[in-house]
């Protein structure tokens, strides 16, 4: 007599990097809590789940490794009349395996091996791991279940592997981080994938924020067919069961299909913003956060998505005027405050200022005023946000954006003082759309912060754009240039105006020094500025 179906728990988990006890519990509370209405016969989670992802180089330490096998050994004994399927880190000899293990009834029945690692953008596997060389398959009520991990997915010689093996069911445990586009990216790519072979694929994906990466969670079921047939929540903790029917055929069918909700990029992004500082300030035991506003709509944006990430109790900002601070600025950053619930103190800057200029008298006797003296503004708050955070613990969050850390319009240890950027991989048009999106939930940012010309009130009557292109101009040349790699030939075709283009991507190649003093912050975009994109500070090959 056939089964009457297989069923598969996804537990969507934020395990944290290195708390391998603590993830060890974690799984065993996932467990039970997947449990309590019906128990599956497979429980999925997600890629090197047991150290979290990516343990970069606490993969070099053999006693990390030894302390998760040992976890995953323990595991084992959790469910003994279910399957688990979960990802670690394994050394055979001098090679390290990123793996995916088949626990049940104490013992690891089956343990395949990534094959296929990335080594781009922010991977960079190869560093830790070897490559498997062979499939992984495991029987589950008489069906054939077939693993893959990861970067295996993208590839079409694993997933044919599996099929060719007969293959039932496809899981694959997942570590994949967020950015623009990727969720349909990867709906898209496993559709084809199981429409082609005619394999339900289970796709179950890490969540949380994890130094600049954020994963979104987003696990999902494909039927043998490409549909959709079952999603997990974006940027939020989720366990669900699904079952798979046998059909005439042979074949497994999903018993049911969600509604699956409409993709909304916007609120998306924003979330994704909220869960990597969320998760950041948190995981690092911050008591809370200090910011420096501005009453400009970067600093309102930081605000909005620090209060939204850790409660308006834990946030604070300081409003730090100067002769050239319009009226309008302190009133608005007031207002921010007041309508996020959140503490704000004013501390003028012209004391500190004149003393660092008379201190500086003798050394500028005779030199004009000029960029220094902006920047000296700059630098005097940046020192007070930084004092205010030794004294309480508090993480300063910077406020640039994209577009600024881009081109170098920032001051060292100036606006770029703090410990992390929330907006540091947001493009300055982005901003804009992401300040009225947050408006639509609740109105917290005032509207002319967002309607008013951008400006660092460094000097008499200073807007962005004295210093910049216009900023659709610019963001469209970062995401040509920075993102997608193009020339200055073909940034060109474009149609940008020559002498903006040269000026941009001279601009661009020169900050590169400044990018790498700066903080780290959340990763949004394709391609960000850090991990992703590694340039050399001393570099001829300017265009």
């Amino acid at each position: 007599m056939s089964p009457k179906k297989i069923s598969v728990g996804i537990i969507q988990e934020n395990p944290i990097v290195g708390d391998i006890r603590g993830n060890l519990e974690l799984a065993k509370a996932s467990i039970e809590h997947l449990s309590k209405d019906a128990v599956p016969d497979i429980f999925l989670f997600s890629e090197m789940f047991i150290t979290g992802y990516p343990p970069e180089d606490l993969i070099l330490r053999d006693d990390l490794l030894l302390e998760a096998y040992e976890a995953i050994n323990t595991l084992s004994k959790e469910k003994p009349e279910s399957f688990i399927v979960i990802g670690y880190p394994k050394k055979e000899g001098e090679s390290v395996f990123n793996c995916a293990g088949v626990l049940r009834n104490n013992s690891i029945i089956t343990e395949y091996k990534k094959q296929e690692l990335p080594n781009y953008e922010v991977f960079d596997e190869k560093r830790y791991f070897e490559p498997g060389t062979s499939s992984g398959v495991f029987e589950v009520n008489g069906f054939r279940v077939g693993l893959s991990v990861c970067e295996d997915i993208w590839h079409e010689k694993v997933i044919k592997q599996l099929y060719e093996k007969k293959s039932d069911l496809v899981l694959n445990i997942n570590a994949s981080p967020f950015h623009l586009d990727k969720i349909k990216e990867r709906r898209n790519l496993i559709s084809r994938h199981s429409s082609y072979y005619s394999l339900p694929i289970v796709y179950a994906n890490q969540v949380g924020g994890q130094d600049e990466l954020v994963f979104d969670g987003t696990s999902m079921a494909m039927d043998s067919d490409g549909k959709q047939i079952i999603q997990l929540e974006k940027f939020k903790e989720d366990h669900k069961i699904i079952n798979f029917i046998p059909q005439k055929d042979g074949s497994l069918k999903s018993d049911k299909q969600e509604t699956i909700p409409d993709d909304e990029e916007l609120a998306d992004v924003y979330k994704a913003l909220v869960l990597g500082a969320k998760d950041y300030i948190n995981k690092n035991r911050f008591p809370g956060v200090l910011i420096g506003s501005s009453g400009g709509i970067d600093s309102a944006l930081t605000a909005a998505i620090a209060a939204d990430a850790v409660g308006p109790e834990k946030v604070r900002t300081f409003m730090m005027p100067f002769k050239f601070t319009s009226d309008m600025s302190v009133e608005d950053a007031d207002k921010l405050a007041i309508n996020l619930g959140i503490k704000h103190s004013v501390i003028p800057i012209g004391d500190i200022y004149d003393s660092f200029k008379k201190s500086l008298e003798s050394e500028f006797e005779g030199l004009d005023p000029d960029i220094t003296e902006e920047n000296l503004q700059s630098r005097c708050r940046g020192v007070i946000l930084m004092a205010l955070s030794n004294k309480s613990g508090d993480l300063v969050l910077t406020t640039g954006n994209k577009s600024e850390t881009a081109v170098g319009y920032s001051t060292l240890y100036g606006d770029t003082a703090g410990g992390f950027g929330v907006l540091k991989d947001v493009p300055k048009t982005l901003v804009y759309d992401l300040s009225k999106y947050r408006n639509t939930v609740s109105k917290v940012i005032p509207k002319r912060i967002i309607t008013r010309p951008p400006s660092a009130e460094l000097a008499p009557d200073q807007q962005d754009s004295d210093s910049l292109p216009d900023y659709d101009t610019l963001d469209k040349i970062i995401e040509l240039y920075v993102e997608q790699d193009k020339s200055k030939q073909e940034i060109e075709q474009s149609g940008i105006e020559r002498s903006i283009l040269d000026r941009v991507i001279r601009l661009i190649d020169f900050s590169e020094y400044k990018r790498r003093q700066a903080p780290l912050g959340v990763k949004i975009t394709a391609r960000g500025f850090g991990k992703d994109r590694r340039y050399p500070i001393t570099n001829k090959f300017l265009k």
